[in-house]
């Protein structure tokens, strides 16, 4: 049997600890070709460069099938359920996405060792959970939090005017109100914006659900009614739609999804960004930043309820009911999770769901004088902590979603007010949960 010897407290802690020596042992498959699915991007695509290493330890060859991005996989996975072609192994998964999908991903529990189960933080394997079944194994974690342009709110002038026209001190924004007022403030389209959102697919169903909940709303009452068109959605909603109407965002925001709000906050023509820790590496690297070194990092502001936005999920992996070879499926997706692994992500600011990657991430970064990215783990830290909900997990968020996320559009761009468009989705979604039995 192959394996791998890793540190157990990471190589670059041993001015700190004393390292710890395991054997981990991933199997033998030799010849075997494993076929997966996996998510790709920009922030994704480190740990893929580990994979030569699972296979030189177990003689398997990896097949990437697919690497897009999590919509285009998601609407790839589901066409591979109606045409029965369900033959690969491995998936990326999402705590969103997770309940939509029956029972087409295996139950881990069994197919991955206990000890290797608890050494993560209990409340990701438990939102990895669908019905009593654990089908994902938590990658990373992510929770919104507001990057920011330091030299904008240091700059004296700015403070003056700013001061002038709404009456109270520049300084990063602590609620939603505030970051409009900053938004518009900042804004000189079309070279600079003060803000930019996502703007189709469930990523602007999210940034709307978040909204709601800091407004004090929610998507469901207790019976699973949609109540989501009330005076604290329209609020949310309006928030996206005064800042598109105010030009105070790029005027292509209802196509964006996740790389293009990192991309544009890198290229410095965005003064703030409300994003998860896995862009914080590359906002601050010179090579592909331009607001390298100026960028600042606050949790996620307050809505009207005094509650912080903090959507929150974990990027996993699942391995399917009709793998033929589950036991080289669970060694892979233990591998990719593990904790060299986990430190291999959290170095990009990726947020990690092993506990002890927590603690060495932000030790190693300490030790290292890399304050900003100390800062950074720590800030998500406490935002997932104390800040982090999860949409309603059940089957049908995506559908519900899929018929939100156009009214949220037509919204935005002018075709409907936020009160008709939420109450049309409403009556959609209203639907949607009827149909599934929920009233």
């Amino acid at each position: 049997m192959k394996v791998i010897k890793r540190l157990v407290l990471g190589t670059a802690l041993t001015a700190l600890a004393a390292p710890v020596l395991a054997d981990e042992t991933w199997g033998d498959f030799p010849g075997y070709t494993l076929r997966v699915k996996l998510i790709g991007g920009a922030q994704y695509e480190p740990l893929y460069a580990e994979i030569p290493k699972w296979e030189a330890a177990t003689g398997a060859k990896v097949e990437i099938l697919s690497r897009k991005n999590h919509f285009e996989l998601d609407r790839e996975i589901k066409q591979d359920i109606a045409a029965g072609t369900l033959d690969w192994c491995v998936g990326s998964n999402h705590t969103s996405f997770a309940p939509q999908y029956g029972d087409i991903y295996a139950d881990l529990n069994g197919l991955i060792k206990p000890e290797v189960i608890a050494e993560f933080v209990p409340l990701v394997i438990q939102h990895g959970t669908v019905n009593g079944r654990l089908v994902q194994l938590p990658r990373h974690s992510d929770v919104s939090n507001l990057f920011y342009q330091k030299s904008l709110y240091e700059d004296p002038a700015k403070q003056a005017a700013f001061k002038e026209k709404y009456g109270y001190d520049l300084a990063p924004p602590e609620t939603w109100d505030q970051v409009k007022d900053q938004a518009i403030f900042f804004a000189a389209p079309p070279d600079f914006y003060g803000f930019q959102y996502v703007g189709k697919d469930e990523a602007v169903t999210g940034r709307f659900y978040e909204l709601l909940v800091a407004n004090g709303g929610a998507m469901f009452d207790d019976k699973w009614n949609p109540t989501f068109n009330s005076p604290e959605g329209v609020a949310a909603l309006q928030f996206f739609v005064d800042l598109y109407n105010a030009k105070a965002v790029p005027a292509g925001v209802p196509n964006y999804l996740w790389d293009d709000t990192g991309l544009g906050f890198a290229s410095g023509t965005v003064a703030m960004d409300l994003d998860w820790g896995g862009w914080s590496a590359f906002f601050n690297d010179p090579a592909n930043s331009k607001v390298a070194g100026n960028v600042g990092l606050i949790r996620a502001p307050k809505g009207a309820s005094g509650k912080r936005t903090g959507w929150s999920g974990s990027h996993s992996f699942s391995i399917t009911e009709t793998c033929d070879n589950k036991d080289a499926a669970a060694s892979f997706v233990t591998f990719l999770t593990d904790y060299d692994n986990q430190m291999v992500e959290a170095r990009k600011g990726l947020l990690p769901t092993r506990s002890q990657v927590w603690t060495d991430a932000i030790a190693e970064f300490e030790a290292s004088g890399n304050t900003f990215n100390a800062e950074v783990m720590k800030t998500f830290q406490t935002s997932m902590a104390e800040d982090a909900f999860t949409p309603p997990l059940i089957p049908e968020w995506i559908e519900v979603s899929n018929v939100l996320w156009p009214k949220l559009q037509a919204a935005i761009v002018g075709d409907m007010t936020a009160q008709a468009a939420l109450d049309a989705a409403a009556a959609e979604a209203a639907t949607v949960m009827h149909d599934a039995g929920y009233n």
